[in-house]
């Protein structure tokens, strides 16, 4: 029986899937992602991307914080791939309960998944550190220097930095999840981001699916593990 094929019985074989994600779901999307040879971990800035899209730079240097964030953390013509839509298809196919995401761009809605619990937040929440008003991501894209409310407070988008701590209504659901999950597909991320990375050791399940182009802490727990690109691999399941 091929890697596919046993991919392909497992997902037959249960209903409570939930799949945690990162950035390299969202790369055959055009998104770019951090730690690859082109990543933005890669890219030459004045100041290291870790750096910027911390809060203490946030605080002290806004202006410069938002030159790369509009020109690097903004795809907002990324479209859904084979991989966010398939997930979404699972979902409403009564296979899979969860999408537990490292990424911020929103593309697991925008192919239709409901169930989507987003650990870094998305550039699609913005909103007033003053008064709380909401903002989407285009207003952000067009805005120029630091953005701002009427009310003169400057906008922040809702995504977490460096130094600022994940959402905890978020983390009890993700834990929730992977806890009554019989199948844990893991794709797109290295599991080197913590303590995003360490959530998925809730899972108890026997079935975890690896599908990530390199090694990961992991790989010694996966029972299946596909080198393969994660749009292909998926793409190609059938749900039904």
């Amino acid at each position: 029986m091929t890697e596919r094929e046993t991919l392909q019985n497992w997902i037959d074989e249960s209903r409570r899937i939930v799949f945690f994600g990162g950035a390299g779901v969202s790369t055959e999307s055009g998104v770019p992602d951090f730690r690859s040879q082109d990543g933005l971990y890669r890219q030459t800035w004045k100041y290291p991307p870790e750096t910027i899209l911390s809060h203490t730079f946030f605080r002290q240097n806004t202006a410069e914080f938002y030159e790369f964030y509009r020109a690097k953390m903004l795809p907002l013509e990324a479209k859904p791939n084979a991989a966010h839509k398939k997930l979404a298809e699972l979902e409403r196919a009564g296979n899979l309960t969860a999408v537990i995401t490292q990424n911020i761009d929103g593309l697991h809605q925008a192919a239709g998944s409901r169930n989507v619990l987003e650990l870094h937040g998305s550039v699609h929440r913005n909103y007033c550190t003053r008064c709380g008003r909401f903002f989407d991501a285009d207003f952000i894209k067009k805005s120029k220097g630091v953005p701002r409310c009427d009310c003169g407070g400057i906008v922040k988008p809702d995504v977490v930095l460096y130094e600022e701590s994940l959402d905890g209504d978020v983390i009890s659901r993700a834990v929730e999840a992977l806890e009554n999950a019989d199948l844990l597909i893991v794709g797109g991320t290295s599991l080197a981001v913590y303590p995003a990375a360490g959530l998925i050791q809730y899972y108890g399940g026997r079935r975890i699916v690896l599908i990530n182009r390199d090694p990961t802490p992991y790989d010694g727990r996966a029972g299946l593990i596909l080198r393969e690109p994660i749009g292909q691999v998926l793409g190609s399941v059938a749900v039904g």
